[in-house]
């Protein structure tokens, strides 16, 4: 095999020695004993998250998290209530997006075509306490769960969730958009903090079984579908395949039926959003039975307050 050496090396390092092409089934669960839950990303009003629910309700699914991307400091504090109380009295889990994140600061680096790669990084130190207050404010308004688009942040909330300067039961998931999409990245996210591991979105299936390899237990979020403004791809089929090689992950789906990540959501998209998880569902139950899903208000899971 080339690269022996360093294969060896890798291994070494506890890192797998290549993507995973045989594909071995991962033996990791959720606690619960779960191999997988639904998330449903760019939820981005409480109308979208009402829609999505009782959708969803009424198609016979359960929905194990529901995760805002537009940004957690353009919501009023009584809607980020209602978020709380919706996902609350469900049962699932609710993650707010952190910022103010580059996209939204003065600078245009990240406007431009190169700059694009700095993605919804923290300028500054300023913006790093801004991103800080935006998680103790959410907090405040009942919510347990923090989406996190930049490493240095995610380092700094771990510590100081770690020495009691943040509540020990906030939990910290790594978006996407942080462009992390190999084992060592992976790897190097878990030791920074995170509860909950999102790489890119065009990963193989080899690809996500050797990250499993390098994280241990830690749940991955992997899409199975995808708006046209990153891809457009739809992985209902290889859904199965993705949930037996990488488990414990979380399926995130209806994205599909937007134009991109982050734009503003209603009823209309909540309710498509529920339709497209309903088809993820259904085949992973087709093809693995054995796979089981979480259901409501599992232990693990950072429910809101109200």
């Amino acid at each position: 095999m080339i690269f022996e050496q360093s294969r060896k090396a890798m291994k070494r390092l506890g890192l797998p020695e290549g993507d995973a092409f045989d594909l071995p089934s991962s033996e990791k669960r959720f606690p619960d004993g779960a191999a997988f839950r639904i998330e449903c990303p760019t939820v981005n009003s409480s109308e979208t998250v009402k829609a999505l629910l009782d959708t969803a309700t009424e198609n016979g699914i359960v929905i194990n998290r529901v995760t805002e991307t537009y940004g957690m400091f353009r919501h009023t504090a009584k809607e980020i209530k209602e978020y709380c109380k919706l996902c609350h009295d469900y049962g699932c889990e609710l993650l707010l997006s952190t910022g103010p994140r580059a996209t939204y600061d003065t600078g245009a680096t990240v406007l431009s075509p190169q700059g694009v790669r700095v993605g919804y990084r923290l300028r500054g130190m300023e913006q790093l306490l801004r991103a800080i207050e935006d998680i103790k404010r959410g907090y405040e308004l009942g919510c347990r769960g923090f989406l996190i688009y930049d490493e240095g942040m995610l380092w700094v909330a771990n510590e100081m969730r770690k020495n009691g300067d943040l509540p020990k039961d906030m939990v910290f998931k790594c978006s996407a958009h942080l462009g992390h999409c190999n084992p060592a990245s992976a790897k190097l996210l878990k030791d920074l903090g995170a509860d909950s591991i999102n790489p890119i979105r065009d990963l193989q299936i080899p690809m996500h079984a050797a990250i499993r390899q390098a994280i241990g237990d830690t749940p991955l979020d992997i899409h199975t579908d995808n708006p046209p403004g990153s891809g457009g791809f739809i992985r209902a089929y290889e859904a199965p395949e993705i949930v037996r090689v990488a488990a414990p992950l979380h399926c995130k789906t209806g994205n599909s039926v937007i134009g991109g990540h982050g734009e503003m959501t209603g009823a209309s998209e909540g309710k498509k959003m529920a339709a497209q998880a309903t088809i993820i569902v259904e085949m992973i139950n087709r093809y693995y039975p054995e796979l089981k899903q979480s259901g409501k208000n599992a232990k693990d899971m950072c429910i809101p307050a109200v």
